[in-house]
């Protein structure tokens, strides 16, 4: 694939054109014991399909794409954030885009307050990775942090792999400019940002996981309360229809291609397997729901 930021830029545009509809902020949501887990809209993203599909060829994805009601040049995938939330902390997974990426997304705080939250209220913020919709939102638009009273928390490797600065001129000219995001707005919250390795708890009863492949570094969290669990998936499984039936295939998406095909046929098959609730970064519904089983493939079941 290659994707250049005019291609962003143009899909962005059409979208401003047509005049995208204003997001829905209610929130889907899930109980654990004590405490609630709701999920939250920072809006959608407006892609070229290529970006989806990367090297796969478009008339093989076309027919399961025109299952779910997709096809043109574009597609809108939603941005939901995860919020938990119990007696002692207010957790947010991921910033959002922030108003520096796309038009049609950036609403995180607007959906906060639709269900009573301030950005002040945050006391930690756990990054899946550090791509812009889900790293940019963390600095206002005075370079300040947007949560101020939250400690933050990414992956070593994740980290050590934005902060390079080698990381720009290695990552391809069609998400160079990713990068150089990536590395100031880190760079910003240095002082407050704490690293983790997969397999710790890094919150009483939040455990990081490592899957990696749509990033070097990416992580997801698995919330637990007694027998009780939802998993955080972040962009582990990056969509709601080719990522499920055909999870074999390589996203365009995705920074390791054959890694992320890993990673996420493990995820899938333990999801299903497990029937532990689920959240999607782009995933329909808000996100939250369960992997069944579809003959060899699987299907999303969103929570309703």
């Amino acid at each position: 694939m290659n994707l250049h930021r005019r291609q962003i830029l143009a899909a962005m545009g059409a979208s401003a054109l047509v005049g995208l509809p204003r997001p829905s902020f209610a929130a889907t949501e899930l109980t654990l014991g004590n405490s609630r887990i709701p999920t939250l809209s920072d809006g959608n993203l407006v892609l070229p399909m290529e970006f989806l599909l990367g090297n796969l060829p478009a008339a093989d994805a076309a027919p399961v794409l025109a299952h779910y009601g997709i096809t043109g040049d574009t597609v809108e995938p939603p941005c939901n954030l995860t919020l938990f939330q119990d007696a002692e902390r207010t957790v947010l997974f991921d910033a959002g885009s922030g108003s520096g990426f796309m038009p049609s997304a950036g609403k995180i705080l607007e959906a906060l307050d639709a269900i009573g939250v301030s950005a002040d209220d945050i006391t930690h913020v756990l990054f899946t990775h550090a791509h812009p919709d889900h790293l940019w939102g963390v600095l206002d638009d005075f370079d300040d942090p947007v949560f101020a009273n939250a400690s933050y928390m990414i992956g070593q490797a994740e980290w050590e792999y934005w902060t390079d600065p080698a990381t720009v001129e290695s990552i391809g000219a069609e998400r160079a400019s990713f990068a150089v995001g990536a590395a100031r707005r880190l760079a910003a919250i240095e002082d407050l940002m704490e690293f983790i390795d997969g397999g710790h708890e890094v919150l009483p009863g939040i455990l990081a996981h490592d899957t990696p492949g749509h990033t070097p570094g990416h992580m997801a969290f698995e919330i637990r309360q007694g027998t009780e669990a939802a998993l955080v998936v972040g962009d582990a499984i990056g969509n709601g229809h080719l990522a499920f039936a055909r999870p074999d295939w390589a996203s365009g998406s995705d920074q390791d291609a054959e890694t992320g095909i890993a990673t996420r046929t493990q995820l899938l098959d333990q999801l299903a397997t497990d029937q532990m609730a689920m959240v999607g970064f782009h995933l329909p519904g808000g996100g939250l729901g369960r992997v069944e089983r579809d003959g060899e493939a699987y299907r999303f079941v969103a929570e309703v």
